[in-house]
């Protein structure tokens, strides 16, 4: 029987001109960039300013280029699924925001949360609707307006995060290349490790939770770094035990970009050659779902048809998981 695969056939990106060095951020929190750099390998963020613009507007941006690099039309899109945890509005779905920005008519669309997750769980949602034949042409974005619920004089969470977006065209692989596997967990999150405490249905916008800051993201920096570094790890070694692939068949780690640590603790475990893992944390923080998109798109012109790639992350939730494709371009 043959097996149809959905590929990767374009990518495009958006990130906000304004940066933010760790410099600039000496001057908000107690904080300093050798701290900053030492423990995290982020040197700068990217910050959307300009408060009329949001994640819908990086997701359109991103989304363009990729459907310009493909020849590919709005009105050839048959899904749009976006990964945010930064959603213009509670509802509607970013997702149907972008359907119509683009012009994409034909397309159905809906939003998906796991964090920084998310590029990964709706990639694989994307590739089922590919390779089940209810669409031909998917489009996969992962972007965070992340400077729209951080406290800046909260220096835990303050410095880590930064805006940006990614996206990926999904169509139908006609020589085998393209995502082969995911594996993926969920572990529920009781202890509130990372989450946004307000805005949600059991705590309400007040004026309570606005003087307390709690519609900011909070973190347990030491139990998310724990999780992390262990699940991203386990998960990535499981995708390559489970289809037999050793560290010299694996052309690239793509990690998501939550800190520099994890990262290499992964590729430590994978046995993998550091000149094989995407790193771009220094200059964009963590994006949230936007890194591993925002990764493919800085080494597209790297990578060549038929490597092994994969895609690990982990997220709030807890959420993690990986993806194991061939490139197809």
């Amino acid at each position: 029987m043959e097996i149809k695969r959905a590929k990767i056939s374009a990518v495009g990106h958006y990130l906000p001109e304004d940066r933010m060095t760790n410099f600039d951020l000496e001057k908000l929190v107690e904080t300093n960039d050798e701290w900053i750099r030492t423990r995290t390998g982020i040197v700068e963020r990217r910050i959307l300013k300009d408060p009329e613009k949001a994640t819908s507007y990086m997701a359109v941006e991103a989304s363009k280029e990729a459907l310009e690099t493909a020849g590919v039309s709005p009105k050839e899109i048959d899904f749009i699924i976006v990964a945010t945890v930064t959603p213009d509005y509670m509802f509607p779905a970013t997702a149907c925001l972008v359907q119509e920005k683009l012009g994409a008519k034909n397309a159905f669309a809906y939003d998906i949360s796991a964090a920084c997750s998310g590029f990964i769980y709706a990639l694989t949602t994307g590739a089922t609707m590919v390779e089940s034949g209810r669409a031909k042409k998917v489009l996969v974005i992962g972007g965070d307006k992340m400077s729209s619920i951080l406290d800046y004089s909260d220096r835990t969470t303050c410095i880590i995060f930064g805006d940006g977006c990614g996206a990926v065209l999904l169509e139908e692989s006609e020589d085998g290349e393209g995502i082969i596997d995911s594996i993926h967990y969920t572990e529920g999150d009781v202890n509130n490790s990372l989450y946004q405490p307000a805005g949600g249905s059991i705590r309400p916008a007040s004026q309570e939770t606005v003087d307390m800051r709690m519609h900011s993201i909070r973190q347990d920096g030491r139990a998310v770094f724990k999780k992390a570094t262990t699940a991203m790890a386990d998960v990535s070694a499981e995708m390559m035990e489970k289809h037999n692939l050793t560290a010299d068949d694996v052309s690239w780690l793509v990690p998501h970009q939550a800190n520099l640590r994890i990262i290499d603790a992964t590729a430590n475990r994978m046995g993998l050659d550091p000149e094989k893992v995407m790193v771009n944390i220094d200059r964009y923080g963590n994006t949230t779902a936007g890194t591993i998109p925002l990764c493919l798109y800085d080494w597209k012109d790297q990578l060549k048809k038929g490597d092994k790639l994969i895609l690990t992350a982990f997220g709030g939730g807890f959420t993690w998981g990986a993806i194991y494709l061939t490139w197809g371009i």
